[in-house]
């Protein structure tokens, strides 16, 4: 529930920033005055019928997804996407329905309203994530995840998770050989794979990452299944240690890609 909320919230406020950075743009144009030969309530009335189309190419690029990095250059490269999308819709929207006065609208303007509107909503999505973040973490945390594997990367992967606030909490650690440790970053271990059904009852488990343990694959999914919890496979459990891997779509059937270190530029094109 909390997590919906937060996306509602999320999603009114991105319409805001949207109609308001295009009315920035406006005032920015054509002076702060109520010009009558480029109406006001014309203006908004094209932006108002663009935005909910730009926020649904907004959303098709998985730009509110809770593993986003909202600061990456890959992030800002769909938001800059998107807002061409949203200048385009604002576009059309004020030619069918004033196609007199469609001649009035200067490019600077469209210029102005790109640009803006790609960087007030990068902005606000850098903000609005850590505060996403701290409120989805508050005990109870909304998304309890356990850990299955006692392993470097497991370990590496825990105090990942916690230094970057991530939504998914960490609450419980299972291996299926047991381990020494009695807490790793401050998360218990609380024991063998034995305890599984227990530690998912009772932690309320909404997500469960394989670190080790390959041939406990077909259980722990079967468990993730039943409990319909999200299944979450470290590539290293299939001896895969390189950092640059996708998942990606082979004619209809996914499959797990790893190429060559390639520059962050390139990686668009991949």
């Amino acid at each position: 529930m909390r997590y919906r909320l937060l996306l509602a919230l999320w999603l009114i406020t991105d319409l805001l920033f949207f109609t308001g950075s295009y009315v920035l743009a406006y005032f920015l144009r054509v002076g702060w005055i109520f010009s009558s030969n480029f109406p006001l309530d014309r203006f908004l009335w094209a932006t108002i019928s663009a935005a909910p189309a730009w926020l649904l190419v907004l959303a098709t690029t998985r730009t509110f997804s809770l593993t986003r990095n909202q600061q990456s250059l890959r992030n800002f490269a769909y938001l800059a996407y998107s807002a061409l999308v949203g200048v385009a819709f604002f576009m059309l929207a004020y030619y069918f329905r004033f196609k007199g006065s469609f001649s009035g609208i200067s490019r600077l303007l469209l210029l102005e309203e790109l640009i803006l509107s790609a960087g007030i909503t990068w902005i606000w999505h850098i903000l609005f994530d850590f505060f996403k973040r701290a409120m989805l973490r508050l005990s109870p945390p909304s998304f309890p995840t356990l850990i299955v594997g006692v392993t470097r990367e497991s370990k590496a992967l825990i105090e990942s998770l916690r230094r970057n606030m991530s939504p998914f909490t960490p609450v419980a650690i299972l291996d299926a050989h047991g381990a020494k440790e009695k807490e790793i970053h401050g998360v218990p271990v609380r024991g063998k794979l034995d305890l599984l059904e227990e530690t998912i009852r009772r932690e309320k488990i909404t997500h469960m990452i394989q670190a080790s343990g390959l041939e406990q694959t077909l259980n722990l999914l079967s468990a993730c299944r039943h409990h319909r919890i999200t299944y979450i496979l470290l590539p290293s459990v299939l001896g895969i240690v390189d950092r640059d891997k996708r998942i990606e779509d082979l004619e209809g059937y996914p499959v797990t890609v790893v190429r060559p270190r390639r520059s962050e530029i390139l990686s668009f094109f991949r």
